[in-house]
């Protein structure tokens, strides 16, 4: 837990402007403090400190409304309230079971002047941080806003050092840039490589961007509960080291949001922590969101998953059935299907003998269904994707029926080639088709520019349908797991079957970026910034680590010892095992994957620093089994772990799976050693990281409980 040192507001510093009212309110160990207060302009604005010490200083609080004049002052506060809330409540799977919900409340109703307009600020002060939102209730003043701008500040007290994606309105694939607040800058921004077109505003971030203070507090800005609403970047002021919220907009509409009253804001959250380890405990994005809406959903469960997938990637195969992505003349009644066509019977079955032999509850298919060889690149791509009708050398029904007899799930893949409305006019024939073969998970993509042009993959017409999704998905008891998505934002609380997401530079770009690929600091920086929002589908698990003879330019730039770390150290309830079959046949390591779960008593953050390295234990729900997975940058490093996170009393059998003495990301990245090891909660030992490398641990119980 947080341990911050307790707020005592004695004096008020130099503001960005005068202040004639303020209120405070506590977190509940009395140690994280908000201040409110109206400036001399009748501004609503806050203040954060710790430590005794301001670190958020004076942030005013707005909005610009079509056909409202100047809704960013003359405000008078017309009631206060404190109260304060505490809950334990459970996950249905995820990294821990059981999450404490415990805050203290401020909320202030204000009236705006000149109009009337009554609004409320609500902040939630954990001891790991701060939640606030806008609340606009029922009232005679208005009946509906149209937001052209969310004008909320973050005024920093220092020059920090930030690790930052550009606030791209279409994707995160972005590598992290680590520098000082005051150096984030356009030169930074970067168009995703090999695909459409994105838009990029001028000095602007996407969220989560995680800072590091002198003082060494670690912080990290996101938002909570993204509902009916536009996904909020972040405008950079490198001077006066300011943010501000820059909410993703329309061409079509020219405004960001439009929303009938009553409404809400989402979140605008603040975690704050002593260490890097402590952002990774903290479960505040998921706190501000609502209770579970669907209850128990026995019919998912986590599970790992093969697939054909990686296939596609290394050029071995095609999604299309003509054998090739560029080819805009296969018809679908076409009795000549390309032998590199990935999506048949044969080859999902081969995939689903691996991977009962293995115990890999599912497979992934993609390619399965026709408009594959019209998708990308295609302007008039609207229309193209059927979710029901399958190549003719895939016999879905078969292939449902032959894993259920080997015990394996199929995964569903639905890709749009970004055409939503294409895809809500198939939801429901497309579900029903799942739910009637007894399919439970979809993976869902978004890949290309956003049809109708000039809406964006992250402005509120996208995040509705998105959420028109999952509560369709649900009806048909069916799990999602997106790509190219919006932003997690602890939705997973409420609708449990939001169960991953991709949102991030993913193993993809290893297989065919022209920049050379995902380097060996891009994971211990995402696991201290992206990993923060919710559970990743980042695909780990690759052997063939050089991908000869596929992909002779390219390869994946860490060890194989961190590939299998990465099982642990990225959350997810669904981890593929994507690799070819062949380089996991007969190899002693691949028993970590074997082993490794997926769905977690209880996780710890035991070492870490961003964009460096991180140590991540997780206890298997039901066995009482641990996993450890270690992971390094580009240096070399030494950990000395201790073992006493392990129930006292017990004595488990450790296996190392760990780099070899000359393994190195690029020179020698399969070098690898195993050994065995009797522990006890007394126990250390010690890891030699190489550089880009890891270490996965299996410790399991020696005397299991019989049930």
């Amino acid at each position: 837990m947080v341990r911050i040192v307790s707020i005592i507001f004695l004096v008020i510093l130099i503001f960005s402007c005068n202040l004639k009212e303020k209120i405070f309110q506590t977190s509940p160990d009395g140690k994280v403090g908000i201040a409110l207060v109206l400036t001399d302009s009748s501004t609503p604005a806050y203040k954060l400190s710790i430590n005794d010490k301001t670190l958020i200083d004076t942030s005013c609080l707005g909005f610009d409304f079509a056909g409202i004049d100047d809704f960013n002052s003359n405000f008078k506060i017309t009631g206060i309230d404190k109260n304060s809330f505490s809950e334990t409540w459970e996950m249905p799977w995820g990294e821990r079971r059981y999450v404490e919900n415990n805050y203290n409340q401020l909320s202030i109703d204000l009236k705006h002047k000149p109009t009337k307009i009554k609004l409320k600020l609500v902040f939630r002060i954990f001891n790991d941080g701060v939640g606030f939102r806008y609340e606009f209730p029922e009232q005679k003043a208005v009946s509906e806003l149209i937001i052209m701008d969310e004008n909320t500040q973050f005024n920093l007290t220092g020059d920090h050092t930030c690790w930052w994606i550009p606030g791209d309105w279409d994707i995160y694939e972005h590598l992290y840039n680590t520098t000082k607040f005051s150096e984030i800058d356009a030169l930074s921004k970067r168009n995703h490589p090999n695909l459409a077109q994105t838009y990029i505003p001028e000095n602007a971030v996407n969220t989560p961007i995680t800072m590091r203070t002198e003082e060494g507090i670690h912080l990290c800005f996101h938002e909570a509960d993204l509902t009916d609403y536009a996904g909020m970047t972040l405008k950079i002021d490198p001077e006066k080291l300011i943010m501000t919220s820059e909410l993703v907009g329309s061409e079509i509409t020219g405004y960001k949001v439009k929303r009938t009253l009553p409404f809400t804001t989402p979140w605008r959250t603040i975690q704050i922590s002593e260490n890097a380890t402590g952002l990774i405990g903290s479960n505040l994005t998921e706190n501000l969101n609502e209770p579970n809406k669907l209850g128990s959903i026995p019919w998912f469960h986590p599970i790992k998953y093969a697939g054909i997938w990686w296939e596609m990637h290394l050029g071995k195969s095609t999604w299309d059935i003509s054998g090739s992505q560029d080819s805009n003349s296969f018809s679908p009644d076409s009795e000549t299907p390309s032998s590199r066509h990935g999506a048949t019977t044969e080859n999902a079955k081969r995939l689903i003998d691996f991977a009962s032999e293995n115990n890999i509850g599912g497979i992934l298919v993609e390619g399965w269904n026709t408009g594959w060889e019209h998708w990308i690149g295609f302007e008039d791509r609207e229309g193209v994707f059927d979710f029901i009708t399958c190549y003719p050398d895939y016999d879905l029904k078969e292939v449902v029926r032959y894993g259920k007899e080997k015990g394996v799930e199929l995964i569903m893949h639905h890709e749009t080639s970004g055409a939503p409305r294409t895809y809500e006019a198939q939801l429901d024939t497309a579900y029903s088709l799942m739910k009637s073969l007894g399919i439970h998970t979809v993976k869902t993509g978004y890949v290309g520019n956003i049809i109708p042009v000039g809406e964006h993959h992250h402005g509120q017409w996208m995040v509705n349908h998105y959420q028109k999704v999952i509560e369709t998905a649900a009806k048909y008891n069916i799990a999602v797991n997106a790509h190219e998505p919006i932003k997690a934002t602890g939705k997973r609380r409420t609708w449990p079957n939001i169960i991953s997401r991709e949102g991030l530079r993913g193993q993809e770009f290893n297989a065919w970026a022209s920049d050379g690929g995902n380097p060996p600091e891009h994971l211990p920086i995402i696991a201290f910034t992206r990993m923060l929002a919710g559970p990743i589908d980042y695909t780990p698990g690759i052997f063939n680590i050089k991908l000869k003879p596929y992909k002779p330019d390219n390869q994946v730039n860490t060890t194989l010892a961190q590939q299998l770390a990465l099982y642990v150290v990225i959350n997810s309830p669904v981890q593929m095992v994507p690799d070819l079959i062949e380089y996991y046949e007969g190899h002693p390591a691949f028993q970590f994957i074997r082993d490794v779960g997926v769905n977690w008593e209880q996780t710890l953050a035991l070492n870490g620093e961003v964009g460096d390295y991180v140590t991540i234990a997780r206890e298997e729900r039901e066995t009482g089994n641990w996993f450890v997975g270690s992971i390094t940058d580009e240096n070399p490093r030494m950990i000395n772990l201790k073992l006493n996170f392990l129930t006292k009393g017990e004595t488990y059998d450790a296996t190392l799976f760990l780099d070899g003495a000359d393994a190195h990301w690029d020179k020698n990245p399969t070098s690898y050693k195993i050994e065995h090891l009797t522990v006890t909660n007394s126990s250390d030992v010690e890891l030699n990281l190489a550089a880009g490398g890891g270490a996965a641990i299996s410790i399991i119980k020696t005397n299991p409980e019989i049930e």
